[in-house]
Parts: structure tokens; sequence; C-alpha cells
């Protein structure tokens, strides 16, 4: 039957096929989403973690130096959110690890040590260099694991020191695990943060990993905010006066020197005696002195006493 439609008709046709469209479209656009997933943990906040930590491996880097005096180097190689499941499948079997309580906190965390740092770190605590090719595929022994607490008392109290800028947790250990399956701490599908480093002490390698329960890092949201919108100037004159006090007791090499003309070795070889050689420096004339090579003050000779010494008399601001 033939039938013209009306204008209403027309119009409502239309608004059919333009929701019908936009329905699709919305239905599209949908991704499923895993509520287990650890993602509750701002990224402003997880950038905040990763300076923090930052310092605690420059911090911890001194400290194990001079404990072991070894040359340590520590370096952050990743601050991550994950589930304690997959926290735990990354680390090797067997492992040292051990929880951590976090007073005045309800939560533990983990903090893991690999094995190819655990016994050549064994190895220099009892005399020896740490260089033995050997690497013991076992468990650590309970000997072994008492021997082990110093290092884990310079490391959580570095770690302490670090996380003091934003709040006082006072890590302390509680147990002593070889195996993540063994150290049931935390619920399979709990977030959390993950921080690695990567430990270079001598010749050796190897990581550490610390898991940290995400609701407690979340917890401290705005004393993080507090913390890092603090003034550049005052954090950087706390860094400089915290280097100031880590290299005070090192030692540095002084050079004061005569440059003068240089001399081919024949000649040198030709001196006899009561030849006398022209440096054309006048006596009047300041002479460098050179800190671990490099030059830093002008002065004069001196003598105190018996000795030989020198007498500063004004620094070299620019490098010559």
């Amino acid at each position: 039957m033939d039938r013209v439609l009306t204008q209403e008709e027309i119009d409502s046709v239309f608004r059919n096929l333009r929701d019908q469209a936009a329905e699709e479209d919305a239905s599209r656009k949908a991704t499923p989403y895993d509520f287990r997933r650890p993602d509750r943990i701002a990224k402003d906040q997880l950038r905040a973690i990763h300076l923090l930590h930052e310092s605690f491996a420059r911090s911890l880097s001194s400290s194990l130096s001079a404990y072991l005096r070894n040359y340590a180097l520590v370096n952050l190689v990743s601050v991550e959110q994950l589930s304690f499941m997959e926290f735990s499948q990354c680390l090797p079997v067997p492992t040292c690890l051990v929880s951590l309580a976090m007073r005045p906190f309800d939560g533990s965390a983990v903090l893991e040590l690999n094995p190819t740092l655990v016994f050549p770190i064994l190895e220099m605590l009892l005399g020896g260099n740490g260089k033995s090719a050997l690497r013991p595929d076992r468990e650590v022994t309970e000997i072994e694991q008492s021997i082990l607490e110093s290092i884990f008392r310079i490391v959580l109290h570095d770690l302490r020191d670090a996380w003091s800028t934003v709040t006082e947790i006072n890590f302390t250990m509680e147990s002593f695990k070889t195996e993540s399956q063994l150290l049931q701490v935390l619920a399979p599908n709990e977030a959390v943060v993950a921080v690695s480093l990567e430990v270079r002490i001598g010749e050796s390698s190897g990581m550490m990993n610390i898991g940290m329960p995400s609701i407690i890092v979340k917890m401290l949201r705005q004393k993080f905010d507090q913390q890092w919108s603090m003034r550049k100037s005052e954090s950087t004159a706390e860094e400089r006066l915290r280097l100031l006090r880590l290299i005070r007791p090192a030692n540095v090499q002084l050079d004061a020197r005569l440059r003068g003309p240089s001399l081919l070795i024949e000649d040198l070889m030709n001196l006899n005696e009561d030849d006398v050689l022209t440096f054309d420096y006048s006596v009047q004339r300041q002479i460098d002195l050179l800190v671990n090579g490099k030059l830093k003050f002008r002065g004069t000779p001196a003598a105190v006493g018996r000795k030989k010494g020198f007498r500063i008399e004004a620094p070299v601001t620019v490098l010559e």
C-alpha cells in the first residue's frame, strides 16, 4: 500500500537511528576492568617515591662502602605497582627474604637480597675479598643469617632515614625466609609498591628488591604532597650538608708545584756538577697548589720549624 510519511514520522526514524549509533559507539569504547589491578597510587606520588629511593640508594652506597671497606654502588632501577604474587614470582629461588614491620603502621614489607650478592658479602664479612668465582646454589644457613643481620640493619637504617623526610617509619626485621612461598605476609592479590635496586660491591653485582603495601603508601598521600612541595632551595641546602658530612673523612692529595721551562732528556743527562739551570721564575711569584691534580690555590713556600710548608695566599676560582 502506497503511503506518504509525515514529517514527524521521518524525524522519529532519524532520531532512533542516532540513538542506536550512540549506544553502539559507547559499547565499542568500553573496556573490561580487573578490580584486582594494583593501580591505586597516583603517578605524581609514584614519582615522589622514586625520588625518595634515589636518595636512599646514594646513602646506602656510602654506608656499604664504609662498612665493607670496598667500593659499593647502589642504583635505583625501577619503582612500579604490582600484586604481591607478581612481585614474589620475580624473585629467585632460593634467596634471602626478610619480613619487615613498619611501625607505627599495621602492615609488613618485604626485603629481598639476591644470592649473587649474599655470598660475596658473607665472604667479605669473614675476612675475604669477595672475588671468589664459586657461587653456592644453596640456602643460607642460620649462622650465615646471623652474620647478615648487620648488613640488613645498615639497609634498614638508611631506608628509615630516607622515609623520615615524609614520615617516621621504624623498619624492623620480623622473620627470615629463603622462598617467597614461605613468607605469607601479604595476600597474593594485594597491591605492593615494588622498588628494585642494583647493588655493585667490588666485582660482584646483584639485585635488592623491596615490596611495600600500596595501602600504606596511599595513606601517606597528603604527607608526600607536603614534602615535595617544599622549596627547592631548602632541599638543596640539606643535600649539600648531607654530602659535606659524607666527604669530611675523605683524604685528598696536595701538591705544591713550581712550574718552569721544560728540558730535553738529552740535556738532563749531560748535566754536570756546578752547572746552573735558569728557571726564569721570580722569587716573588706565587707557586701553584694542586688538590687531587686540580689547581685550587696559590701561595708561597714556608717553614714550620724543621718542616717545609705552604702558605695559602689566594684561592683560584677559575681552573687554568
